[in-house]
């Protein structure tokens, strides 16, 4: 046994029905080192590394921590062996403070009394120490997502954890967020905290990871050291073949006119205008990308679009026929489709099938239905196909229910089903969310191949280089307004950047 280890965990086997997590892995951290684990959607991390924090029981293999042979049989005894984890999709309540939830289930007491002024300077002290800036009083529906984030970061060191788990930490954030949570992770290593970083993103591996273990369908491909790996070296170990960063398409062909909006105005859920005397256009056979910090309107515009929710005034055109006050289901049978930001609430029905889910929008139409009655043939064989096409993993397959399926498949099943309605306008909210790199270049090939088929796609991405790489336009946003049109190729990444921060430059068009 090395000493220099925090956690061992030896031969760690999972299985479920039809499927084999984890196959004899090993897995090491060291005291005051960020390792971080990689792998596919699918690949066994968070398996793993919920059998680390108690959520899971192991079929097979032992787990030492500090040492000592230990049985994690629950998150509380995981908290009493000092590990804390944050999941991916966030455990809060919603209309408590962010106080209250950190408390929840560790309450602090003065005798038979709450001690809320003694907990709210542990959580001041330690949200100060370690940078993270938060408002004890605020509540959680009122803060961003990347604050809610932080919530769950001080809920681990408030219960003194050495050892944190974050579970995908920057599947919803903001690069500016990004950014300061890589720096508070190095805070934590420097402060002797051991941290183990489940990702697939490879700049952040590359960035501030000490080591690095990679998965393949369950089992253990290599764990290396990070100043020894490149990031195309460790996409072919995740993937098992090489990838290719490049976008891989030719000209766009304009043509007809698919989406015109005029002079659109539109409140964010606050009551404030969040879209404000917005125009632009959108032709057949083109992917125009959005560009902005988060929180610049672009939201509230697609959704607009999407008729989710209402325009103060304005209008917005789908080939030519104003759609600016016609339901949900009038706006996708003229032709489109929406791929949301939050698949969570608004992309799935989580206790439905995968079948279900594939159907949600269409299950009223032949083949799948008849007579007022669903055809469970017809709607079993699409599913198949389209968990198939676009490599949709779970247990069950397509029994499997939305909500089980790992962050990365969820979202390629809600691509998969739009892209199934074969939209004239595609509105694709950060589409490659949460997906790792070989999806992700599937997914760049698929949008590029459908504006190849003459459909129209507007494209929603705080990924700067996914906006420049499939973008034949960028419109970009600041304040509720677009500040300019550019050309990707005739643009460097600089110059968006000032045009994103609300600085007019030469070349917008």
């Amino acid at each position: 046994m090395d000493t220099d280890y925090v956690v061992e965990m030896r031969g760690i086997s999972k299985f479920f029905p039809g499927i084999i997590a984890n196959n004899q892995i090993d897995f090491q951290l060291r005291k005051g080192e960020i390792h971080a684990l990689l792998g596919e959607n699918g690949a066994g991390k968070s398996t793993l590394m919920s059998i680390l924090f108690g959520s899971l029981r192991p079929d097979g293999g032992e787990i030492y921590i500090k040492g000592k042979k230990e049985q994690i049989t629950s998150p509380n005894k995981a908290h009493d062996l000092g590990i804390g984890m944050v999941h991916q999709h966030f455990q809060l309540i919603d209309n408590f403070t962010v106080m209250e939830n950190i408390m929840l289930g560790k309450e602090m007491t003065k005798g038979p009394f709450l001690d809320a002024q003694q907990a709210r300077d542990r959580v001041i002290e330690i949200s100060k120490f370690y940078g993270l800036n938060v408002d004890p009083g605020a509540k959680i529906e009122d803060i961003t997502v990347g604050m809610q984030q932080r919530v769950e970061i001080l809920k681990v060191l408030y219960r003194d954890a050495d050892i944190i788990i974050l579970d995908e930490p920057t599947a919803v954030l903001t690069p500016q967020e990004i950014e300061e949570l890589m720096q508070i992770l190095q805070n934590f290593a420097a402060e002797g905290k051991s941290v183990i970083l489940i990702t697939h993103k490879l700049k952040e591996i590359m960035q501030v990871a000490d080591r690095v273990t990679i998965l393949r369908q369950g089992q253990l491909i290599d764990t290396l050291e990070v100043a020894d790996a490149s990031e195309d070296r460790l996409a072919a170990l995740m993937v098992g073949r090489e990838v290719s960063f490049v976008v891989d398409k030719t000209p766009a062909q304009p043509e007809d006119m698919v989406l015109e909006v005029k002079d659109l105005w539109v409140k964010n859920a606050r009551g404030l205008d969040a879209v404000k005397g917005l125009s632009l256009n959108l032709r057949a056979g083109e992917i125009l990308g959005l560009a902005g910090v988060d929180g610049n309107g672009q939201a509230e515009l697609l959704d607009a679009i999407a008729g989710l929710i209402k325009i103060d005034s304005g209008q917005i055109l789908l080939k030519g026929q104003d759609v600016s006050h016609s339901t949900v289901r009038e706006r996708r049978e003229k032709g489109l489709s929406y791929i949301p930001a939050d698949r969570q609430k608004f992309g799935q029905v989580a206790n439905f099938t995968l079948a279900d889910n594939y159907i949600l929008k269409n299950y009223y139409e032949e083949p799948f239905c008849r007579h007022g009655f669903l055809q469970r043939d017809p709607i079993h064989q699409q599913a198949e196909r389209l968990c198939g096409e676009f490599d949709v993993r779970s247990g069950r397959g397509i029994y499997s229910q939305a909500g089980q399926l790992s962050g990365g498949n969820q979202q390629k099943a809600i691509i998969a089903r739009e892209f199934s309605l074969k939209p004239d306008l595609l509105l694709a909210s950060q589409p490659t969310r949460g997906l790792d790199v070989g999806a992700i270049e599937y997914i760049h090939k698929r949008l590029v191949s459908l504006r190849d088929q003459g459909k129209a796609i507007l494209l929603l991405s705080f990924e700067l280089d996914e906006i420049m790489g499939l973008s034949d336009r960028i419109a970009v946003m600041y304040d509720g307004q677009i500040t300019g049109f550019v050309d990707p190729r005739e643009v460097s990444e600089e110059d968006l950047g000032l045009l994103m921060a609300g600085i007019k430059q030469k070349g917008a068009i």
